[in-house]
């Protein structure tokens, strides 16, 4: 089994955060816009690339914020995705001012059924993946320090 790098995109804008809304046997659930970097492509652009196809926005990349390891076999969802293990880099982004492209995903994923602002302080309130990582965003929005990688969380 080979490990697979994905780029995520953190999209802040009046105190709420982009995510790409999905829906599953248990209700919805939110993710960030990225995916897998493809070979030879570069991190920025893997999010380019995945935020035109999931979200329907060029975005300007920016800092580095986090990294999360995902192993599969350690988290609740191991019967289904004991076999995954992926870093994810996650970056933050700016929507584009310059926007040249039609503002509908071009490849949305297959569970996604469209995209939400979500209220940063609430965060809490929804199911997130990773769920650890919410705690972290909304400790940057409140312009707090806080570490880069993150390990092997869900």
């Amino acid at each position: 089994m080979s490990i697979r790098n994905s780029a995520k995109a953190i999209i802040i804008e009046d105190s709420k955060v982009m995510l790409t809304k999905n829906i599953d046997e248990e209700g919805y659930f939110y993710l960030f816009p990225g995916g897998g970097q493809d070979h030879g492509e570069a991190l920025s652009d893997t999010v380019r690339r995945e935020c035109i196809e999931e979200v329907g926005k060029e975005v300007e990349v920016k800092d580095l914020l986090h990294i999360r390891e995902y192993i599969g076999k350690n988290h609740e969802y191991a019967y289904f995705d004991s076999h995954v293990h992926q870093i994810e880099y996650y970056f933050v982004c700016h929507v584009s001012k310059e926007q040249t492209i039609s503002s509908v995903p071009s490849n949305p994923d297959s569970h996604q059924v469209g995209i939400e602002w979500v209220p940063v302080k609430d965060l809490m309130d929804y199911r997130i993946y990773p769920k650890g990582i919410r705690k972290y965003i909304q400790e940057y929005e409140n312009n707090k320090r806080n570490i880069v990688y993150l390990g092997d969380i869900n």
